[in-house]
């Protein structure tokens, strides 16, 4: 079984190479004129996408092909306030040598949009937000010529104090999104409300791939035994022409179990992968980590020597128990 390794949207080695910067709504009003302000947004956002660019250039010279896109790349782009700002026109070069980068390298990028893009809300108004959010990322994942299918991994959202008709709304609301943002999307199971189990009834219903987060599953689950769904979140991916997808990252410490520590315990990881070991021949894992790539590279170092681990390349190995 081939397992790859990737992480989240930041390096802990490169410089000045953040793909979040931003400008606040009250700073955005602080600029002399509005031209001025949006001419100062795209500059940002071209920073940011270049940043992403220098990320992916340094994720490449460590043989790192399995990375998450920051979503914060376009400050204000949703703003209610500046619906007329059409931000895709000036950063098209950009996002043009982004893709073609990722493409000629044979990488996997995605998304994972923040917790307020929430699809199960009653709240008209929420769910068109989230909708318009979506659209966002499947513009971007279009500008770069990226296959938008599965590349947007979202929470199945509120319990809203009837988890069973939370999960109701999601399928009802499911039909007011585009069927194109549908198929970008895959829906992890999360650390206070939605069950493995739960998510995977509801990616079963609306026929879209599920994210196991192995983290969130030890401390948000009742009484369940993930291994005996695992062939049921497999046949999920059949939809999908890309590897299967996992979350991986450590409670910080006993106090705090939700929160992720700065490395991966390479114990914890092991056993989740002996206990999946011949159900799929690839799986990409996604570290989401406090120490980013050296959280990678220190997992890396930390199997290498484990006689069930072959290693392939700086971010990917055999696994054979």
């Amino acid at each position: 079984m081939l397992v790859r390794l990737g992480y989240v949207a930041m390096s802990m080695n490169l410089q000045n190479a953040s793909p979040s910067k931003t400008m606040t709504f009250a700073q955005f009003l602080k600029q002399k004129d509005k031209e001025a302000a949006i001419r100062k947004l795209e500059l940002i956002s071209k920073t940011n996408i270049n940043n992403c660019l220098r990320l992916l250039k340094h994720n490449k010279a460590h043989n790192i092909s399995f990375f998450r896109l920051s979503s914060k790349l376009i400050p204000l782009a949703n703003h209610e306030e500046l619906k007329d700002w059409n931000f895709m026109k000036p950063l098209k070069e950009e996002l043009n040598q982004l893709g073609e980068f990722t493409l000629r390298n044979n990488m996997r990028i995605d998304f994972h949009p923040d917790h307020f893009v929430i699809l199960n809300s009653v709240d008209e108004e929420l769910l068109k937000s989230s909708i318009k959010t979506l659209k966002m990322h499947y513009q971007l994942l279009k500008a770069m010529k990226i296959n938008t299918e599965h590349r947007c991994v979202l929470h199945v959202g509120g319990g809203y104090d009837d988890k069973e008709k939370s999960l109701e709304q999601l399928v009802e609301n499911f039909g007011s999104v585009p069927s194109p943002i549908q198929k970008m999307l895959m829906f992890e199971n999360d650390d206070t409300t939605f069950t493995f189990d739960e998510t995977l009834f509801a990616c079963e219903k609306l026929g879209v791939p599920i994210v196991f987060d192995y983290h969130h599953h030890l401390v948000n689950h009742v009484n369940e035994q993930w291994t005996e769904n695992w062939e049921r979140a497999v046949n999920t991916w059949t939809v999908s022409e890309l590897p299967m997808k996992m979350h991986i990252s450590s409670p910080r410490d006993d106090k705090d179990i939700r929160a992720h520590a700065d490395y991966v315990d390479p114990s914890m990881f092991l056993t989740f992968l002996n206990e999946i070991y011949g159900s799929v021949k690839q799986i990409d894992c996604m570290i989401e980590a406090k120490q980013k790539d050296n959280a990678l590279f220190k997992l890396m170092e930390d199997l290498k020597s484990h006689p069930s681990v072959e290693v392939v390349n700086d971010s990917s190995f055999n696994f054979k128990p």
